[in-house]
Formats: C-alpha cells, sequence, structure tokens
C-alpha cells in the first residue's frame, strides 16, 4: 500500500481527535511494514509525518505554518479511490475503540481476550487449591477432591456449594460427586484419571445387566461418580476432564484386565443433573453414562477419543433414564457417538426402566468404528419417545442405528428422525434384529422384541453407499416405519442401496434413491399410491 497522503493525516486527526490517532497509527505502521521493498522509506515519511502532527494544537487546529484549506483538498482526496478505501476503513477500525473507556485497554483487548472470571453458581464457593490441591500433573489430589466436597456436602439446605478447578493438570483417583454441587472447570483446567487400575475402586454390576459388560462380576467404578444424587452439576469454561484411557486399551486388548473397565463420569439414580462447557476425552470405557437418571441436559460438551483402537469409547450412554435433554455438542469417538440403553436381556427385563422421553438434537458426530446415534442393542427395559434431529454424521462407518436380537424382550417405538445429514457415511440407516450378544445362557430365547412406529423426516448426504439397511425378521418384523423427504447421493450405484427384510410401512412423497418394494407409497398429500405386497421380502446384502 502506497504511503498516506499528508492531508489525510490531517483529517485523521480532525476526525478522531489525538488519543485515536495512536491505534490509527499502530495500523500504519503494520500496512507499511509488510512492504519490505520500501519499508525504510516508510518509515522515515511516517516519522515526519508524526513530528509534524504532533506539533499541532488540535484545540485550535493549526500546524505549522498555516492553516489547511479544506475546500481545496477534500475533493481532490476523496477522488482517490484507494484513498478514500482506506480511509474509510480506519474509520470503522477506529470507530471500536471509541467504546472503550481506555484507550490502552482497548488496544489489550484486541491483542488478548482477557481470561474470563469464575461464575458464582452456588452461595458458597471453593477453589481446590484451599484443599491442597496441586496442579502440577504429578501429584494426587484425590484426597484435595474429597476434603472439598465433603464440605460442601454439609450446605444442602444453604444452596449448596461450588468447587472451582483452576487451571493446571489435576492428577486424581477416582471421586464421588454430592448433591447441590457444581464442578466448574476454569478454562486450561485438566482433570486427569489416573492410569493405574489399583487406584480404581470395583463396585456391583448395574442391576440391570447382571454381569459387567465385560467380565462377570465386579466392574471398576468411573473417574467421577455420583449415586442418589440431585441437583448436580458439571461444567466450566470448557476445562477438560480427561481419564488417559491409553493404558486401558492396550490392556483391553491384550487380556490383562480382570474387570470390566469403568466409565469416565457416571451418574447413577439421580435427578436434575446438568452437564455442559466442558470437555470429556479419552475415556477407558463408554464416557458419560447417566444411569437411571430424571431430569437429565447435556449441552455444549466435547467428547474425544481416538476414531481407532479405543474399544467401546461411546460418547453418551442414556441407560434407563427419563426425561433427557443432549443438545448442541461435538462428538468423535472410537464406538457409537450416542447410544441409548436400558438393560440387557433377562435383566434388563426384569429391573423394567425404560428409556423415555428423550430428545437429540444439533449434534455433529464422527464414529469410523460403529454408528453416530445408536439405540441398543441393550434395550431390554424399553426405549420410547425419542427425537434425533438437527444430526451431521461425517466420515463414519454409521449414521443412525437400532440393533436387538431375540432374547433382549422390551421394545423400540415412537422415534423420530429429522433433519438428518450424512457426509461420507458407509451406511446410512440400520435396524438390525441379529445383534446376538448375551450376558449368560439364562436369557429366554422367545423374549422378542418389538420394533415399530419409527420415522424418518428430512434424509439428506452425500457419498453414501448403502443409505439405508433395515434387517427384520420372521421373528421381529420392523413396523410402522416412514420415510419422507430423502435424498441422498450415493457412491455404490447398483442394486442393493435400499435393503429390506421383513418391514411394514410407507414412503410419502419423493424419496431418492428408490426405496424397496417392502414399503407402500404415498403422494405428498399423504394419498395412497400402491400398496405393498412384499413386505418380506429379504433384498440384504452385508457384502458392502
Amino acid at each position: 500500500m502506497e504511503s498516506w497522503p499528508d492531508d489525510m493525516i490531517l483529517l485523521c486527526w480532525a476526525v478522531f481527535g489525538p488519543n485515536l490517532m495512536k491505534p490509527i497509527w499502530a495500523i500504519s505502521n503494520l500496512i507499511t511494514f509488510g512492504n519490505a521493498v520500501t519499508e525504510t522509506s516508510h518509515l522515515q515519511q511516517w516519522s515526519y509525518r508524526r513530528r509534524m502532527v504532533e506539533t499541532a494544537s488540535f484545540g485550535r487546529f493549526h500546524f505549522n505554518h498555516h492553516r489547511p484549506d479544506l475546500k481545496r483538498w477534500i475533493p481532490a482526496f476523496l477522488s482517490s479511490h484507494r484513498t478514500l478505501f482506506t480511509i474509510l476503513w480506519i474509520a470503522a477500525f477506529a470507530s471500536v475503540f471509541v467504546w472503550q473507556r481506555n484507550i490502552v485497554e482497548g488496544l489489550l483487548t484486541f491483542r488478548r481476550a482477557p481470561a474470563r472470571p469464575l461464575p458464582r453458581l452456588r452461595p458458597a464457593v471453593y477453589n481446590l487449591t484451599d484443599f491442597g490441591g496441586v496442579g502440577d500433573s504429578v501429584t494426587v489430589n484425590t484426597e484435595a477432591f474429597e476434603r472439598a466436597i465433603s464440605a460442601i456436602s454439609k450446605l444442602g439446605k444453604k444452596g449448596g456449594g461450588q468447587l472451582n478447578v483452576p487451571a493446571g493438570n489435576w492428577l486424581t483417583a477416582p471421586f464421588n460427586l454430592t448433591s447441590h454441587m457444581t464442578l466448574f472447570l476454569d478454562q486450561d483446567a485438566v482433570i486427569l484419571g489416573i492410569q493405574d487400575e489399583k487406584y480404581w475402586p470395583l463396585m456391583p454390576p448395574l442391576p440391570s445387566y447382571g454381569y459387567g459388560r465385560e467380565h462377570r462380576g465386579a466392574r471398576y467404578g468411573s473417574l467421577i461418580h455420583g449415586q442418589n444424587l440431585k441437583d448436580v452439576v458439571i461444567t466450566g469454561h470448557n476445562g477438560t476432564i480427561n481419564g488417559q484411557g491409553q493404558t486401558w486399551w492396550k490392556k483391553y486388548r491384550q487380556k490383562l484386565l480382570n474387570h470390566t473397565r469403568g466409565p469416565l463420569v457416571q451418574i447413577m439414580w439421580s435427578s436434575d443433573i446438568v452437564i455442559s462447557n466442558i470437555t470429556l476425552r479419552d475415556s477407558p470405557f463408554w464416557t458419560l453414562h447417566p444411569y437411571d437418571c430424571k431430569n437429565v441436559t447435556i449441552k455444549n460438551v466435547t467428547i474425544l477419543a481416538p476414531i481407532f483402537e479405543a474399544p467401546n469409547t461411546d460418547g453418551i450412554d442414556p441407560d434407563s433414564c427419563e426425561d433427557m435433554v443432549i443438545e448442541d455438542c461435538y462428538i468423535s469417538v472410537g464406538d457409537d457417538g450416542i447410544a441409548i440403553k436400558s438393560g440387557w436381556d433377562q435383566y434388563g427385563v426384569a429391573y423394567g426402566r425404560p428409556s423415555v422421553n428423550i430428545l437429540i438434537r444439533n449434534l455433529v458426530i464422527r464414529s469410523m468404528v460403529s454408528a453416530g446415534v445408536s439405540i441398543g442393542s441393550e434395550m431390554s427395559g424399553g426405549v420410547s419417545n425419542v427425537t434425533v434431529e438437527n444430526l451431521l454424521v461425517w466420515n463414519s462407518r454409521r449414521a443412525v442405528r437400532i440393533k436387538t436380537s431375540p432374547g433382549r424382550g422390551g421394545y423400540v417405538q415412537h422415534i423420530n428422525y429429522r433433519n438428518l445429514t450424512f457426509d461420507n457415511v458407509r451406511v446410512g440407516i440400520v435396524i438390525k434384529t441379529d445383534y446376538n450378544e448375551h450376558p449368560d445362557d439364562g436369557f429366554d430365547p422367545k423374549a422378542l422384541p418389538i420394533l415399530e412406529d419409527i420415522s424418518f423426516t428430512g434424509v439428506h448426504g452425500q457419498g453414501v453407499r448403502v443409505p439405508v439397511r433395515i434387517h427384520g425378521s420372521e421373528e421381529i418384523p420392523v413396523k410402522k416405519v416412514t420415510f419422507r423427504d430423502m435424498s441422498v447421493g450415493i457412491t455404490y450405484k447398483k442394486k442393493h442401496i435400499f435393503q429390506c427384510a421383513y418391514v411394514e410401512g410407507r414412503v410419502i412423497g419423493t424419496v431418492f434413491p428408490a426405496p424397496c418394494e417392502n414399503l407402500d407409497r404415498y403422494d405428498e398429500q399423504e394419498q395412497l399410491i400402491k400398496h405393498s405386497k412384499s413386505q418380506n421380502v429379504t433384498d440384504i446384502d452385508y457384502d458392502f
């Protein structure tokens, strides 16, 4: 950019005043510094003009020798398009600093935003350092967490307490939360799970599972745990809870563990839970596991694990939960992004707690091993009234999936998917009824799940090999399935791209690619065009 005319310097001074000329000088120096060839001459010229301006008396608007003839030079000045663009740009930028009470503070704010203050969310607020915590990645802070939480546990009648975890790396063994508590992680705060499993307590198996998910008998507890709680908040300025799961994954693959791995965060038999504005990463097992809870909100949470070689690191597993919202989250993990569950075979049937009234919306998910959003396969207590909307699944093996098998019992019904986007997904929509994995031989093979009233509205995407694969069976037919407003770009243009077996339902309006023959066809006004006579036709091909 050419150096500024003297007249423009004077006009800036007249318009913006002596204080605002400082940031304008800074901008000009940045502009002229970018021209390496003429750097020296630009700085010399600017030094001369700055001395000229600094000798001016702004109040009387006179300069070294004479008053400028504004009527003469303003039209000429405006005739230059480059000069006009520059002054308008400077004016817009400088106006930002008018809003600042202090110009120096304004410049510092522009360079780096100050750290956000810690909010006061409870009547009593403590810092982990008040209880001896040391965030040096080496000191074990379990006792500091326990002392702090013990102090908060005595404040329930007064509204509870908040525990602030400041910036630092806070190594700890598992610890338990208490009711009426807020755990607040500051920006750059990291809670690190200790990697030696001897520090992780053993717990009884979940009653709706009968056994640990990987081994019979006891299971490891979670890094952050809570039971029979009310009014618990885990939040922050996007601080991190890191399970350091790499050691666990390696030992699992080498079959060196004698018990089922523990989740990163597990809240059981609790209500009024809020988890927001944090990052959860590298869990030993499932990442966030609300079990038999009511009124749970999970919002603005980032969940991360390697997309390969991080076994069973589901993102969020609502398990026998009621009235739950999961929204505005980003999940990229080594298994299902979200897996809705309600118990395993005869144990889930006996426990009898369904997952019901769950809203999942505004999520971006990646799952190269499993699916973006799954229901099951442990769904023996039933799953109903679930809405999944505004979901993007990218670079994944499957997008949305329902999986079950004979012996599960239970039901999956009243499930609504809306506004789904698939980007480079191998299989878009999957319903699978032969997922034969059982805790023991005590299951009832005649306990057949019911799958019905499942709708897909607004399904779009690109780079999908198989848009739909609904694999019902003679024992477990899939009933009342609806497709509406679907257009998915496919990468495999031969047959078997919309696969069905033992499915009954309807297609409303235009659906691409062409749906299977098992489904009734309706127009946009939901008037029947063609009734299917082939609900039991099988067109399943697992080869791709």
